[in-house]
């Protein structure tokens, strides 16, 4: 099978990694959680469709139903890539992403939903906080463990050091 990086006809801008977004009340709920997107369509009432410059971090939330209750419930964090670089194919992400953080079943997705809340309320923007927290967090909530908080002081020594790196 030959992976082609080429885009529907009608989408966003070339070198964006897009997210396709489905809202069907209580049916089928696909959300950005957090990330600054560079554009965005609506395609229908039920779909739209944004997209992420290379770099950017963000946050995809899916959920779906059906008569019995929740069938799928995950959060993938993703860092978006640039055009031709590796990358993960990921359901409704175009043409992939590289993944920091991959959760599934509601009650882990509600865990990484609260430390999201609490970086939030620490006065830090998700889409900024080191991509190896995202991995922490990924390996200790898949491990049934506690994750280290990341608060400020985790925050300003991230940046310090990305700064040096730059």
């Amino acid at each position: 099978m030959t992976f082609t990086n080429q885009r529907p006809k009608g989408s966003l801008s070339p070198g964006l990694t897009t997210v396709e977004l489905t809202w069907v009340e209580k049916k089928i709920e696909h959300w950005i959680r957090f990330g600054v997107s560079s554009e965005g369509r609506i395609v229908d009432p039920s779909h739209s469709e944004v997209g992420f410059a290379p770099g950017t971090i963000f946050a995809v939330v899916r959920w779906a139903s059906n008569d019995f209750g929740t069938i799928v419930s995950r959060i993938d964090i993703l860092r978006a890539v640039a055009d031709g670089a590796p990358c993960t194919r990921v359901p409704f992400v175009h043409p992939g992403a590289e993944i920091l953080l991959r959760i599934h079943s509601w009650a882990k997705v509600s865990r990484v939903l609260e430390a999201i809340d609490r970086i939030e309320a620490d006065g830090v923007d998700p889409a900024e906080v080191s991509p190896a927290y995202w991995g922490h967090l990924n390996n200790r909530i898949t491990a049934s463990q506690e994750p280290r908080r990341y608060g400020r002081l985790r925050h300003m020594a991230w940046t310090l050091r990305r700064s040096l790196l730059s």
